[in-house]
């Protein structure tokens, strides 16, 4: 999973973040706007939980998205110490839209089941409204598990819904998809 990957002529790179990118991902996570993100960011805050080893620890792994030589986003991955890995994942806006998401999405699926042998699925959310995020998991094999109404507070004020989506690694290694089964509940109530 490691090297150069080529979408749409575009070498896309993974570097693992390291602490001394402090400056870089301050820059990064303050100087964009992060429209489907629950929370802005504050440089105080960044500072430290990159201290804390919020963003590279037994539980964190961060990688810079870096596309023809530019940081054009990063993917932060969650829970590694849980049954269960989740992510984080932030494009910046002048690379949006040019199959950067799908990209990391593919690697992140293939890093976490090549180097954790005991996942057998990853989870990713999402507010409903972020279309193209929620494209981008149907494309790379996720399958919607969860809807949560009314479960993401937006910083300005609306909450939003939540949409769960996760891969597993049967479905990954086979290239199938599994559905879950909607209709399990009994027809009857006692």
């Amino acid at each position: 999973m490691v090297g150069v990957w080529t979408i749409r002529s575009v070498n896309v790179e993974f570097p693992r973040f390291s602490p001394d990118d402090a400056d870089a991902l301050v820059e990064l996570l303050t100087g964009e706007e992060w429209p489907f993100h629950a929370s802005v960011q504050e440089e105080t805050a960044i500072r430290r939980r990159i201290a804390d080893g919020v963003y590279d620890d037994a539980d964190n792994r961060t990688f810079w998205l870096v596309a023809d030589g530019e940081r054009a986003g990063l993917v932060r991955l969650q829970d590694l110490t849980d049954w269960t890995p989740m992510f984080d994942l932030r494009i910046r806006a002048a690379w949006r839209g040019r199959g950067l998401g799908t990209a990391t999405l593919k690697w992140l699926t293939g890093y976490l089941f090549e180097q954790f042998p005991a996942f057998n699925r990853i989870e990713g959310n999402t507010r409903q409204d972020n279309l193209a995020m929620r494209a981008v998991f149907r494309r790379c094999g996720y399958v919607k598990e969860s809807h949560y109404r009314e479960a993401w507070p937006a910083p300005d004020g609306p909450v939003y819904d939540s949409v769960g989506y996760a891969i597993l690694r049967r479905d990954w290694i086979s290239g199938t998809t599994t559905l879950p089964d909607w209709d399990d509940e009994p027809t009857s109530v006692a």
